[in-house]
Parts: structure tokens; C-alpha cells; sequence
């Protein structure tokens, strides 16, 4: 017999193929710009048609169902409450997107209870399609996935993003961050897209991912944390290492808890170096 949130998980899958359809053909395409916060955080006039295709078909199947998607409610982002909740990011990558770098996706997850029941990562420019349910295991293109068994820092690596060096309050912060994980670590990558990202912490490709600042909010992590969750791993919160709030993300994915808790820990150090130089 098909559970309701069986039910869910085919009809968000069906969506994202949908959506993911015109992310695929128009991704060389020639795109309207807009800046949001900055050069590092743009926005295209295909955000917004991929956003109105999934939240039409959600308003038309489930008109009871409330939604969190980035153009629609970026700029007010309304309270998670214990209704079933979809939360869409259209385009995860837009700088990608525009560049036709091959990193970007379409993201859809649903919540309820203020838990997420189910999360679907796509990128369909390399085929891949990461998905999970609640406690049904993690999936790319249908095989189960699992997180890194690595225990050691100096083992791991660990993906970072350097952009926000442009975030005139962050600059200090980000520099010398980057340089305490690039002696920890055995290495840093960067891919410019939060879904994917967390994704490949999930797939066990990449150890860590720690992931805040302007620009980054719900739809960047909800699905993938319950990805990575499903796959072995976990999200926390960058500062307390407590369970991540999804309506404030300042998250940590990790392959498993130590790795999160020595990432947390260099971190902090690495800002209070900041800090003491700063008095």
C-alpha cells in the first residue's frame, strides 16, 4: 500500500525532472542578471520560471500545503510551522548556471512537523539525481549511498567557500579560516553550490562542508541535511554543534561527529585569532 508520503516522494521527483528539464536547456543560454546582496549572489529570469513551475504544480496538488522557496519568500522568510511545508530552491548555483559551470541543481524538500520527510538534490547537466526519505536510506540515481569513514582531519577533505572574502566584515573571518582548515586538512575544494556540496559529504566523496553567510537560508540545506542524515552523516550548528535550525543555517554537514566537532573547533580558534587582532 502507498503512504501519503510515498505519495510525496513521487510527485516531488516527477517535479524536479520537470524543473530540472529547463535548467538543462538553458543553462548556455543568454541570461538576465540581477545582483541580491552582491556580485556573489545573483539571480536569472530562469530562477524565477523554474520557481513558478514547482510551486504551481505544489498550489494545484496540495493547495494546503505552504512552501519556503527563495524567490518567492527570500526576502521574508515566513516561520517553519508543523503544516506540510515544501521548500525549493530553483536554481542552487545561479553563478554556476550563468558560467556553465556544471555544478548546479534544482532542489526540493518537504517538511512536516518541522521535520524533513524527504529531499531531492538534481543536477541534471551530469545526471545527477541525489534523493532520501526519512529513514529510508540515501540515494544517487537509485543506489545507496553512504558518508566517509574517515576519523582524522588530516585525512579529510574538506569543502570551503571563499567568496564571502568580498563581505567587507567577513574578509578577515574567511582568510583566516581557509588557511587553519588548508594546514588541517588534506585538502580544500570548492564548488560554489551549498545542495551539491552537502551532497557529496553524503556520497562520502568529501569529508566536511561548513556552510553561512549572506545569501545562504533554508532552501540551501533543508534537503541536503536530511541527505546526509539518511546517508550516515550529520548537520549541526557551526557554533554549538547541536542540531542545525533550518531557518537559521549557520551549519557544519559532516561525514560524522567527530569530524564536526574538530571542524567546529578549528574554526572557532581561526575567529578568535580575529578577534584578539582586532583590540
Amino acid at each position: 500500500m502507498t503512504s501519503v508520503q510515498d505519495e510525496y516522494y513521487e510527485f516531488a521527483v516527477e517535479l524536479a525532472r520537470d524543473a530540472a528539464k529547463v535548467l538543462k536547456n538553458s543553462i548556455g543560454s543568454l541570461k538576465i542578471m540581477k545582483e541580491k546582496q552582491g556580485d556573489w549572489d545573483l539571480v536569472t529570469q530562469y530562477d524565477t520560471k523554474i520557481e513558478e513551475i514547482i510551486l504551481g504544480q505544489i498550489k494545484i496538488k496540495y493547495p494546503r500545503h505552504k512552501f519556503i522557496a527563495e524567490e518567492s519568500t527570500g526576502q521574508n522568510l515566513p516561520e517553519l510551522t508543523n503544516d506540510p511545508t515544501w521548500i525549493v530552491d530553483p536554481i542552487d548555483g545561479t553563478t554556476n548556471f550563468i558560467h556553465g559551470f556544471p555544478h548546479t541543481c534544482v532542489v526540493i524538500g518537504l517538511a512536516m512537523e518541522k521535520d524533513m520527510v524527504l529531499g531531492i538534490v538534481y543536477n541534471p547537466i551530469l545526471e545527477q539525481f541525489f534523493s532520501a526519505r526519512k529513514g529510508k536510506g540515501a540515494f544517487l540515481n537509485g543506489e545507496r549511498i553512504k558518508t566517509s569513514a574517515v576519523q582524522d582531519i588530516s585525512k579529510a577533505l574538506i569543502c570551503f567557500e571563499p567568496g564571502f572574502i568580498k563581505v567587507d566584515y567577513l574578509r578577515e573571518y574567511m582568510v583566516e579560516r581557509i588557511e587553519t582548515i588548508a594546514r588541517k586538512a588534506q585538502g580544500i575544494r570548492t564548488l560554489g553550490v551549498a545542495a551539491i556540496t552537502l551532497c557529496y559529504v553524503a556520497l562520502g566523496v568529501v569529508e566536511a562542508y561548513p556552510i553561512e553567510g549572506p545569501g545562504i537560508s533554508t532552501w540551501d540545506i533543508a534537503a541536503a541535511s536530511l541527505i546526509i542524515s539518511e546517508a550516515g552523516g550529520v548537520v549541526v550548528d557551526r557554533v554549538t554543534g547541536e542540531k542545525v535550525n533550518l531557518m537559521k543555517p549557520r551549519a557544519i554537514g559532516a561525514c560524522n561527529q567527530k569530524i564536526a566537532k574538530e571542524l567546529i573547533r578549528i574554526l572557532r580558534d581561526a575567529d578568535a585569532r580575529v578577534d584578539a587582532r582586532k583590540k
